[in-house]
């Protein structure tokens, strides 16, 4: 039975009116949703969530993979709250900033020093300076095949909606494509002496690094002289409680972390080699970079948090739970799509710990179209999945009822694949990609 959201809606409308795109964040926009149902959130405990209509979700993806062990976690809850009534912000640096150095660096041993911040953007284009100064070079080179590094210019000059960026600041950043040496290396190249750095992720979405793939990469920037930078942002902590770096045995010579190292409460990290890292520094002998200085970046409850979500990771297994939820997810929706016949147009692909989805229409090509069709079917059966990205929260029972929830839904695809048009039930228009030139 579809879900009425009639305060859902007035709140988006609302949001509309006083928020550019409703949302403080693209992906999280009404028209990444079906139409009439886009839940507004009141209120999330482990993995559910409640809109303001008093619906309640099984939630993916949750705060865009951000809150990884679940919503109000009691082990971060309670570290933050101890800072919050002992101050958050000082005239100078408190003692947990050093803790949270030290228990940071002590989970990600490739690297030899660490910033923190307040959000992804900020720290991967502190990546980019670092590189620019170490090296002299003016142009970054980024994999074209991964969706997003940063709101700042140097990269979303590089996407559809680039519109505000100079034509000067468009032509500095380069790309090359995934898993393709060679091809990197004809980049390199072509712009020999001019690249600081290439910046990817390890790994993502459905790429996994062919054999001795990140091995060329570290050879590549050494011969090329450009530093190597891995956007940790996903894989930090899902890949391993070490990151991508962790478990390929790759280190770059900078990294960026983001998103599970919250849970929810704000703050990114930019890692690395010291002999880059002092460059931002005070004990270097050269100009100075400035690398971030952030009023807020060492607000001690969110320190806290994420010296609380490192514990709780390595000592609680909590990479290898996501695995196993994950697997256990996607063997259940595979096995419920061979059996309605729509196997080859709903797949689940992806790490087991960073699940997505793909809808293909009758002809086996992707389709925004379906995608509003199983979104809406999965909405209306209470669960909140514009991915399949496990939280270690997730229960057995969670897991079972998804399942019958995407069974429902491929159902109605298979009514759409045999009418070969899916209109009927959409519910109205379409979902639509976050970087598109027009809204």
């Amino acid at each position: 039975m579809e879900r009425t959201l009639p305060r859902s809606r007035v709140a988006n409308e609302r949001l509309h009116q006083l928020v550019p795109g409703g949302a403080h964040t693209y992906a999280k926009g009404d028209d990444q949703y079906p139409e009439g149902l886009a839940p507004v959130i009141s209120h999330g405990v482990g993995a559910h969530v409640w809109d303001v209509d008093g619906n309640r979700y099984i939630e993916y993806g949750s705060g865009l993979r951000s809150v990884s062990l679940g919503h109000a976690h009691p082990r971060v809850t309670e570290a933050a709250r101890r800072e919050l009534d002992r101050g958050s912000n000082f005239v100078r640096p408190g003692i947990l900033e050093l803790e949270a150095a030290e228990r940071f660096l002590t989970t990600v041993p490739t690297a030899e020093m660490v910033k923190f911040a307040k959000n992804g953007s900020d720290v991967t284009t502190a990546a980019v300076r670092l590189a620019r100064a170490a090296t002299g070079r003016q142009f970054v080179a980024v994999c074209a095949d991964q969706p997003f590094f940063s709101t700042d210019d140097w990269f979303i000059a590089t996407t559809a909606m680039d519109a505000g960026i100079p034509a000067r600041t468009t032509g500095l950043t380069v790309t090359f494509p995934y898993g393709d040496l060679d091809a990197t290396e004809e980049l390199l190249r072509r712009h020999d002496g001019q690249i600081a750095c290439l910046m990817l992720e390890a790994a993502s979405g459905q790429l996994e690094p062919p054999p001795g793939y990140l091995e060329g990469l570290r050879s590549l920037a050494d011969t090329y002289g450009c530093v190597l930078i891995f956007d940790e942002m996903i894989t930090g902590f899902r890949w391993s409680e070490a990151g991508a770096q962790g478990l390929y045995g790759v280190a770059p010579d900078l990294s960026t972390f983001g998103k599970a190292l919250g849970n929810g409460f704000a703050v990114s990290a930019l890692a690395g080699k010291r002999e880059l890292m002092e460059l931002g520094g005070l004990r270097g002998r050269g100009d100075r970079v400035f690398l971030l200085s952030t009023t807020h970046g060492a607000e001690t409850h969110s320190l806290a948090a994420a010296m609380a979500v490192l514990e709780t990771y390595t000592e609680e297994g909590i990479t290898a739970r996501l695995h196993d939820l994950g697997e256990r997810l996607a063997a259940g929706v595979r096995e419920v799509a061979d059996g309605m016949g729509v196997g080859d147009h709903v797949l689940v692909r992806g790490r087991a710990s960073n699940l997505v989805f793909a809808t293909l229409d009758e002809h086996g090509r992707p389709s925004q179209q379906y995608r509003t069709l199983f979104l809406r079917q999965l909405v209306s059966g209470g669960v909140l999945g514009p991915s399949f990205v496990v939280s270690s929260a997730l229960s057995n029972e969670d897991i079972e009822r998804t399942v019958e929830v995407v069974a429902q839904a491929c159902a109605v695809y298979r009514k759409a694949l045999d009418a070969q048009d899916p209109t009927a039930w959409m519910g109205g228009r379409s979902v639509k990609p976050v970087f598109r030139r027009r809204a």
